[in-house]
């Protein structure tokens, strides 16, 4: 692994003094929104794009959801029910959810930024500096982001990098 460090505010440094802090982004739901309101959204991320003049890295992550707490619920209300319409519709339901489940299409998805920043110079560039240059461009993602709806959060603990770290290298490996 290239990663020399990774500090309890959640700053990854890696073996070549390139620092990386890693956004959240907790999205809107794009297709719910009215026509005005997705051309307010296309516009304030057309904005965003030309706001950050660094570069960028977008990490999708996919999760598949266990359904079988909610399946487990509905066959408890089928129980309490004596109707036989309701029974019908309810397995008909499950089986519906099931079939979703087994085609792995029932995901959520988590949506990360990675922005990075590298010691050049070490004369003129210190390692507080360049984490407070990562900090400047999150708020700038931030304020850009959050114009459209959008939740952006930092990972600013050692924890959260080394489990998403841990989960997306680890399903990497699986494939």
């Amino acid at each position: 692994m290239p990663i020399e460090n990774i500090y309890e505010s959640g700053i990854i440094k890696t073996n070549k003094n390139k620092y990386i802090k890693i956004l959240k982004i907790n999205p809107i739901n794009y297709n719910l929104k009215s026509d005005l309101e997705k051309k307010t959204i296309l516009n304030s991320y057309k904005i965003f794009l030309k706001t950050c003049n660094f570069n960028i890295q977008i990490l999708i992550q996919s999760n598949k959801e266990d359904l079988n707490n909610h399946i487990s619920k509905i066959k408890k209300n089928i129980s309490k029910k004596e109707n036989k319409i309701f029974e019908k519709i309810a397995n008909n339901y499950i089986d519906y959810i099931n079939k979703i489940n087994s085609e792995r299409k029932s995901s959520s998805k988590d949506f990360y930024i990675i922005i990075s920043g590298e010691i050049k110079d070490k004369n003129n560039q210190t390692e507080e500096i360049l984490k407070k240059e990562l900090t400047e461009k999150y708020f700038k993602i931030k304020e850009c982001l959050s114009r459209s709806g959008n939740f952006i959060s930092e990972l600013s603990n050692k924890k959260d990098v080394e489990n998403l770290l841990y989960y997306f290298l680890n399903n990497n490996n699986n494939k």
